[in-house]
């Protein structure tokens, strides 16, 4: 006879020798010893975290958001290890193993998230991003969430289990454990990955259908129905949910389908420009209004959301803070409670970095941050700065590991906690009269290494608590994380460059154009383009400055002026020669732009910006979530539409199968989602980079183009949305179980332990 593994063994039932912390017995005892940090883990969790944080990064570049990338990671270590040991007769992998993979893998996605949200903001200001220094603030963001979470592992994921639960890295443990037993395929994942590969290949680089069908609807001025058929964007609908998701496409409503032709209404009357505008709304297209007047609407409805989710867990933050501490202190004096002894006889479980490579790492950061250009100043305001970094990265590192136990990583506010470092690094520099164009450099640097603290830190809670729970121990995960927090760093930091490189345009046309004179001979700065040097002119306007190289030639005594207009926020989605190009709308980079120049130039139009701040809370006192909301004001309606119907295709699945939430976070339609979203980012970005830098290959690839005149149906919206409605439905399909079911865990036989087996060899 033949029973399943009890439920009891997670988490924390009756089953094995001793209790590791609060009654928890975790499914690899204690006295197991197995390979757990080998080469081949760290190695594939490094590539997979590579691959993961890449996709995360031009997601948050596109909606301002990621999703959680440990279970599909897990799914795929397993499956991975499982078919190379098949291949080539090599022992199969450990649990503890593929636990090494997924924590070294989910570091790329949280490093993205913090990159992603502050570093595009140089470029909205109107600098440029060096990959040095965007690899520096990175490693260093990074290193600082792992170092200060160390300290807190106890008192959060040992002494807390029970009070912070720690959804994600629960439910990734239970995929750990599955898998373990047999019953987790990866193929869900590597199906979505397939079809969302070879979807985006046919749209962005055959062109046989549009990327965005739309349609302006008659009648009403300015009101235009957009979807971006995308299966990213699909994935990560599903993902999210049917409520955040609606939440999100109702303020992309709001934003298209009624600021937008309020504007055109009655702004069609006025012959002249009105301010921030160039040209007057008469004369303007719907784009060009959301561009102009819209996005500092969004700004101020994404800050002040922010700002919202801050206040909402003010009391937790502060109550997470003190309990923290009280936890930290008192953990010698319940060494007996939580089974972990000190000296030689500690418990494999128990074991963390010491606290002396804790220490020496934090002084090792001040004195990097110190030695570093991102705070402008002597040396004494270098180290001042540095220490405060630190104090600020310990504080919301906390804070993001406490709220990601109870409330897990989605809902997580670091965006908010951002914000809060930022208004209080400017408000500081403004104080000390330093309001510079280098001061406005360094506040979003240090804002920049504090989010990516918290939000890696987060992370590293998460992969803490899976490894509670799986039987882990504790510093090898934390070796693990280190790594992959450093290589992801390295590796975003360059494809952040060549993404926003990819979509730079350089245009002579006189509609980008400024009407201001400058004198070259008063510019320090040059650049150099197809063999001709230039100066650079950097017009700084609030977050609609810009960037232009000038030159004065020599014979005609004329001046040529190029706009350079980057693929993060830019406004030219074409080029001279016409071919077009991918932009990002980059809305949390945005806000961050707008704190700053708001606080430290002043050249905001605050009447737009306090619209925004009274729509969210408009939105808070009615009891809607103000920040996802605000999100989809700033966004284009053609953003938040996919994500929309990703949300109501789950919807549908759960409420068919009456699913609870537990069940339907791990279930197989969430695999190939993350599929979808992988499978469709990345190859979005290999097309990006293949169509910019391998010339002819974009004519060679374009089926339309081919023609002498380009087909209709290439234009026609329904092929496109056809398209798109076949992913959605095979997304069902998968979720209902009707096709890619997964198989069942292997029964385990009467008598054992129905726990844990020693792999073979």
């Amino acid at each position: 006879m033949a029973v399943q593994p009890p439920p009891e063994a997670l988490p924390g039932g009756p089953i094995g020798p001793e209790p590791a912390g609060d009654g928890v017995r975790p499914y690899v005892p204690d006295e197991a010893r197995m390979p757990e940090l080998t080469i081949s883990a760290v190695l594939l969790g490094t590539v997979l975290g590579i691959i993961f944080g890449a996709s995360s990064l031009y997601l948050v570049l596109r909606v301002g958001m990621t999703v959680s990338a440990s279970i599909p990671v897990a799914v795929l270590s397993i499956t991975l290890f499982r078919a190379f040991s098949r291949a080539f007769g090599t022992r199969r992998a450990t649990i503890l193993e593929n636990n090494v993979v997924q924590t070294a893998g989910s570091a790329g996605e949280s490093i993205a998230f913090g990159v992603g949200v502050t570093m595009p903001a140089l470029l909205i200001l109107g600098y440029d991003m060096e990959l040095a220094h965007v690899m520096l603030v990175a490693g260093l963001g990074g290193l600082l969430g792992i170092l200060m979470m160390i300290p807190l592992r106890r008192a959060f994921i040992v002494r807390k289990h029970r009070e912070l639960k720690y959804p994600e890295g629960t439910a990734c443990a239970k995929v750990l454990i599955v898998g373990e037993q047999g019953g987790a395929s990866a193929r869900t994942v590597f199906a979505g990955f397939g079809l969302a590969a070879a979807y985006q290949f046919l749209m962005q680089a055959m062109r046989l259908w549009v990327d965005i069908p739309s349609r302006a609807i008659t009648g009403f001025k300015g009101a235009v129905a957009a979807i971006e058929v995308s299966p990213a964007l699909l994935g990560v609908g599903y993902i999210i949910g049917p409520r955040i998701a609606s939440i999100m496409v109702a303020g992309g409503v709001l934003s298209a389908l009624v600021l937008t032709p309020t504007i055109a209404y009655f702004g069609d009357a006025s012959p002249t420009a009105i301010a921030p505008a160039v040209a007057p709304i008469s004369a303007m297209e719907a784009g060009d209004i959301q561009r102009d007047y819209i996005l500092y609407i969004g700004a101020g409805a994404v800050a002040t959301g922010g700002i919202i989710s801050v206040f909402q867990v003010l009391p937790m933050i502060l109550g997470s803070f003190a309990a923290a501490f009280r936890d930290m202190t008192a953990r010698g004096k319940s060494a007996e409670g939580n089974g972990a002894p000190s000296g030689a006889g500690r418990r494999r479980t128990e074991h963390d970095l010491p606290m002396w490579l804790v220490l020496l790492g934090s002084i090792g950061l001040v004195g990097a941050i110190s030695a570093s250009t991102l705070i402008p100043t002597d040396t004494t305001g270098r180290v001042a700065g540095a220490v405060l970094v630190v104090l600020f990265g310990f504080l919301f590192v906390t804070v993001s590991s406490r709220l990601t136990g109870e409330i897990g990583s989605s809902s997580n506010p670091i965006s908010g906690m951002t914000v809060a470092t930022l208004l209080l690094t400017c408000l500081a520099f403004v104080l000390r009269g330093w309001v510079g164009a280098e001061y406005q450099f360094a506040a979003l640097s240090i804002a920049a290494v504090v989010c990516i603290a918290a939000s890696n830190g987060g992370t590293t809670s998460q992969d803490l608590k899976t490894g509670f729970l799986v039987g882990g121990t504790p510093s090898k995960q934390q070796w693990a994380i280190l790594v992959g927090a450093l290589t992801s760093a390295m590796v975003i930091g360059g494809t952040l460059l060549v993404l926003n490189d990819a979509g730079t345009i350089y245009s002579t046309k006189a509609e980008y154009q400024r009407e201001i004179t400058v004198d070259p001979s008063t510019l320090d700065e040059t650049a150099t383009v197809d063999g001709t040097e230039y100066k650079v002119w950097r017009l700084r306007d609030g977050i609609q400055g810009g960037k232009y190289l000038v030159a004065m030639d020599a014979t005609r005594g004329d001046q040529t002026r190029i706009y350079v207009d980057p693929a993060i926020n830019g406004r030219v989605d074409q080029t001279d020669d016409g071919r077009r190009v991918s932009k990002y709308n980059a809305p949390k980079a945005t806000l961050m732009a707008t704190i700053i120049d708001g606080i430290m130039g002043n050249t905001l139009p605050w009447g737009l910006v306090l619209i925004g701040v009274f729509i969210a809370i408009v939105l808070q006192l009615a009891g809607v979530p103000a920040l996802p909301f605000a999100v989809g004001v700033y966004l284009p309606l053609s953003a938040s539409a996919p994500i929309f119907v990703g949300g109501m295709a789950r919807g549908l699945v759960d409420w068919l199968r009456g699913a609870s939430p537990e069940e339907s976070d791990s279930s197989p339609a969430v695999l190939m989602s993350s599929g979808y979203i992988a499978g469709g980012t990345i190859t979005a970005i290999v097309i990006t980079i293949m169509l910019t830098f391998i010339p002819g290959v974009g004519g060679l690839l374009d089926v339309p183009g081919r023609f002498q005149t380009p087909p209709s149906w290439a234009e026609e919206p329904w092929l496109a949305l056809g398209a798109f409605g076949v992913m959605a439905g095979l997304l069902v399909l998968v979720g209902l179980g009707v096709i890619l079911r997964d198989r069942e865990p292997k029964a385990v036989e009467e008598g054992t332990t129905g726990r844990f087996e020693a792999p073979e060899g």
